[in-house]
C-alpha cells in the first residue's frame, strides 16, 4: 500500500450479523459513484459468501472460514477469530492487494460477531497497520433501528456501541440502519430524535416491564445507562438505504469523521443538484429525522400515566 505519504479514505462498516453491512456497502458504493466519487469495495468477512456487489478485495481469495472450521474443528465465532489473526500475520497481502487501489475511497465489508472487537485485539492491529500505511478511516457501526422499540435491547446496544468505540479507537458514527421498518416490532415510546440523540436514558429504565427478571437487575441496567450519560459519546445517525437525504446524511457525518476533502467540485455540484429538489430551503439538520417521523413513524404522540397527551415529548430537540 504505497507509502506512509499516501493517504487512502474510507469507511471500516462493522455491526452485529443482520444488521445490514453488506447492503450499506452496495448501496453506499453506488451512492457515492452517483457523485462522482471513485470507490472500491474491501470485503474482510470470510463468511460473507453472498454479496450483491462484486469485491476489489476479497479475504476469500487468502482464507475461507468454512476451510478454517473444517480443518481445526472449530466453530463459527473461533473459525472468525482464527481468520483475523491469520489476516494479521499476512497483512502484507492486504496491504498488496490496496496499493491497487490508490485514489479510490474504501468501503471495508466487515465480520458482524462482537467478539473480534470488544475482545480479540486482531482487528484494531490491522487497524493500526493501515493507519500507519496511510489510510484514514472512520468506523461506521449499524445497529438495526427496531431495538429501539426495546428498552432493554436499546440500553444494551447503546453500552455495546459505546466498548466497541473505545476498543476500535477510530472516528465513529453509529448509525440506526433500516428506519424504514423502525416501527416493525412495536411502536416507539418516544420521538425518534430521543433515540438518535440518546436524551435521558431514565425514562426508558422506567418503562420497562416489571417482570421478576427486570426487577432483579434494575440497578445494574440504571447504572449501565449512567455510564452511557456520563461519557456522552454515543449518538446515532438514522438511515435507509432507500433514501438519498439519509444517505446523504450518513455520508457527511463519515466525511467529517475520517477528514476527508471533497476532491472535485464535480462532486460538489452533482450534491446540490441532486438534493435542491430534495430539501429546498429546509434546515437538514432537522430533516435528517423529518423524514423518519413523516415516512416510517406513526404519530409521536405519548400518553402519560395520567392520561395527558404529549406531543413530541423528547423526541423533537430540532
Amino acid at each position: 500500500m504505497a507509502t506512509s505519504a499516501s493517504v487512502i479514505f474510507g469507511q471500516l462498516v462493522i455491526g452485529a450479523p443482520g444488521a445490514g453491512k453488506t447492503t450499506y456497502c452496495e448501496a453506499m458504493s453506488r451512492f457515492l459513484k452517483a457523485i462522482g466519487r471513485e470507490v472500491a469495495i474491501v470485503n474482510i468477512d470470510p463468511a460473507n459468501e453472498q454479496m450483491p456487489y462484486t469485491a476489489d478485495v476479497d479475504i476469500m481469495n487468502l482464507i475461507k472460514l468454512e476451510e478454517v472450521m473444517e480443518h481445526y474443528k472449530l466453530g463459527p465465532n473461533g473459525g472468525l477469530i482464527y481468520c483475523m489473526e491469520f489476516l494479521e500475520k499476512n497483512i502484507s497481502w492486504l496491504l498488496d492487494e490496496l496499493s491497487r487501489l490508490k485514489g479510490k475511497y474504501i468501503l471495508i465489508d466487515c465480520p458482524g460477531q462482537v467478539e473480534l472487537y470488544t475482545h480479540n485485539n486482531s482487528v484494531r492491529n490491522i487497524l493500526n497497520i493501515l493507519e500507519q500505511h496511510g489510510a484514514r478511516l472512520c468506523a461506521v457501526n449499524l445497529i438495526d433501528s427496531h431495538y429501539c422499540a426495546d428498552p432493554s435491547k436499546y440500553v444494551a446496544v447503546c453500552l455495546t456501541s459505546l466498548n466497541t468505540m473505545m476498543r476500535i479507537e477510530l472516528p465513529h458514527i453509529n448509525i440506526l440502519s433500516k428506519v424504514d421498518l423502525i416501527e416493525k416490532y412495536g411502536k416507539l415510546e418516544f420521538g425518534i430524535d430521543f433515540y438518535t440523540e440518546v436524551l435521558d436514558l431514565d425514562y426508558l429504565v422506567e418503562r420497562m416491564p416489571d417482570d421478576p427478571f427486570t426487577a432483579k437487575h434494575k440497578k445494574l441496567t440504571k447504572a449501565i445507562t449512567g455510564l452511557v450519560q456520563d461519557y456522552g459519546l454515543v449518538n446515532f445517525v438514522p438511515l435507509s438505504v432507500e433514501s438519498k437525504e439519509l444517505m446523504l446524511g450518513v455520508k457527511n457525518a463519515v466525511d467529517k469523521a475520517n477528514g476527508y476533502c471533497f476532491g472535485s467540485t464535480a462532486e460538489e455540484r452533482n450534491i446540490k443538484s441532486m438534493m435542491s429538489s430534495a430539501f429546498g430551503g429546509m434546515d437538514f439538520e432537522y430533516s435528517k429525522t423529518q423524514e423518519v417521523r413523516e415516512k416510517y413513524m406513526g404519530t409521536d404522540e405519548i400518553l402519560t400515566e395520567e392520561g395527558e397527551s404529549i406531543t413530541n415529548h423528547l423526541g423533537q430537540v430540532g
